[in-house]
């Protein structure tokens, strides 16, 4: 399948399947992704009637946005059916909670072969376990494997702090480390990266600064509760204007006849070498694909 994802995910909204009110808002969003969560936000004696609800929620497909459903864990007793039923509304993804090694995900793209253009569902993994930190190496690998519908890592920082017992404080100081390994396997592996959720919805300047620490670390996006967060995310996600400014300034110089078959030009008193063009223009495909 084309691993090439052009699509901003800058602001990605768990929605419960459960909640026909706040089903029904999705076309209303300005988020860049929604999540339709049959997962946490599922009491046990709501999942079949949620798992019933999908088909109406992607039957008409009114939504701009990209469309996944997270699932069940494939090893519980709602996993298997959670992932027919996502099959068989076609969404844009799959989330994969709980992942915790490369065959957890080469046993759901199994499953995949025979749904509706198979070519075109995607599998994000959730890393929010100790384990999968341990392996998170090889899963991200198969982001390089033409044939895995790999496209996605997302943080679950509530159930890591859980697991490991930490206390995250001030920043999340004590989870930096494993954030940052996630980003470093996203990136060897070419997946997009979605940070972690903030809790607390009505503290509107911690998540606006915690979503600048994540678009630091190379995070692609954040995973959100509450639609009240959705404008900060994409404004802090979104390049800015003195980025694309310097981006367009280096592209352009790149882009003169004296310079189009040099390495390394002198821009504005520095050194421009060729991979700060292939950044400029990685940024400035982003504010595209924003625009658009």
């Amino acid at each position: 399948m084309n691993k090439q994802v052009q699509r901003p995910r800058r602001s990605v909204l768990y929605v419960p399947a459960s909640s026909e009110k706040a089903l029904a808002k999705i076309g209303q969003l300005a988020c860049d992704a929604v999540i339709v969560d049959l997962e946490d936000a599922v009491a046990p004696q709501e999942k079949a009637a949620a798992r019933a609800r999908l088909a109406a929620v992607f039957s008409a497909r009114p939504h701009r946005c990209e469309m996944a459903v997270r699932i069940n864990p494939l090893s519980g007793e709602w996993g298997n059916d959670d992932l027919a039923a996502a099959i068989a509304c076609a969404p844009d993804a799959i989330v994969l909670p709980k992942v915790e090694t490369a065959r957890d995900i080469l046993e759901a793209d199994d499953a995949l072969d025979d749904a509706p253009a198979p070519d075109a569902l995607q599998l994000w993994a959730m890393i929010e376990t100790p384990k999968a930190l341990i392996n998170i190496g090889a899963i991200a690998e198969l982001g390089r494997d033409p044939a895995s519908r790999l496209t996605c890592f997302v943080a679950g920082t509530n159930d890591l702090v859980k697991d490991t017992g930490i206390t995250p404080g001030p920043d999340r100081g004590l989870l930096l480390p494993w954030l940052m390994q996630m980003v470093l396997a996203a990136r060897a592996g070419g997946l997009d990266l979605l940070d972690g959720v903030y809790n607390d919805f009505r503290d509107g300047d911690g998540f606006a600064r915690e979503c600048a620490a994540a678009a630091a670390m190379g995070f692609d996006g954040k995973t959100l509760i509450h639609p009240s967060q959705i404008e900060a995310a994409n404004r802090a996600f979104s390049p800015s204007p003195e980025a694309l400014a310097e981006a367009r300034a280096i592209a352009d110089a790149f882009a003169r006849p004296e310079n189009i078959s040099k390495g390394v030009i002198a821009l504005d008193g520095r050194m421009v070498e060729r991979l700060h063009l292939a950044q400029a223009e990685k940024l400035l495909a982003k504010a595209a694909a924003v625009g658009a």
